[in-house]
């Protein structure tokens, strides 16, 4: 009797093919939302960060508001340097006119063009060209950005070298005049000493002087 074949089905095992097909979806979800994380950073570099270009372009807008600023800072500091200057030496000058009118002595302001300098003394000997260390109340010198141009006095005389000198008694400046100085940009200002009033004042640019009459010569 012949036996009869049998024939023998392999069951199929759904649930691993549902794990694998699990499997597969959560490696796509990774992919995604990896993808989704990474174009997410590159999208917040792209808003919060910075390129050579623009980190370039930055440094040198802030290097030339700081060369602006320190410019800035130069020229002030200069032009209080030369206002310092001048008014010490306009106080010299007004120093002289209100001891001499306070008092029967006689003083004198050397203005020296050469060495850039002036000097206050009182004046203590009959020999008018030496001047005694004892005598000396004021000395000052005038630095690089402030210096002497010239001197004129009232009665014409003109110079731009040397020494000029104003004497004040108690009646008043023997001659008046003034004394042009410059600054870092040659800019004039004029110290005018007024022989008739006593007054010393500074005026801006090349003040013109007023000639006194021959009347009017003030005894010294």
């Amino acid at each position: 009797m012949a036996k009869k074949a049998v024939r023998v089905t392999m069951p199929t095992c759904s649930a691993l093919m549902r794990t694998d097909r699990a499997v597969r979806h959560c490696d796509c979800v990774r992919r995604v939302q990896s993808g989704r994380c990474d174009m997410r950073h590159a999208i917040r570099s792209a808003r919060y960060g910075f390129t050579l270009t623009e980190l370039i372009v930055v440094v040198v807008i802030v290097s030339l508001f700081l060369l602006l600023a320190e410019v800035k800072l130069f020229g002030l500091l200069t032009r209080n340097r030369f206002k310092a200057q001048v008014q010490e030496f306009v106080s010299t000058m007004q120093m002289a006119a209100k001891a001499a009118a306070q008092s029967d002595r006689r003083y004198e302001v050397i203005v020296d063009l050469t060495e850039q300098s002036y000097l206050l003394r009182q004046i203590t000997s009959p020999d008018l060209s030496e001047v005694l260390e004892e005598e000396i109340i004021v000395e000052g010198y005038l630095g690089d950005n402030c210096w002497i141009g010239c001197v004129e006095f009232d009665d014409g005389d003109y110079t731009n070298e040397g020494r000029a000198k104003f004497r004040a008694g108690h009646a008043g400046w023997q001659y008046g005049g003034k004394i042009v100085l410059l600054d870092e940009n040659e800019q004039p200002y004029s110290v005018v000493v007024n022989r008739l009033n006593r007054i010393v004042r500074l005026v801006q640019g090349d003040a013109a002087l007023l000639v006194p009459k021959a009347d009017n010569e003030v005894p010294f």
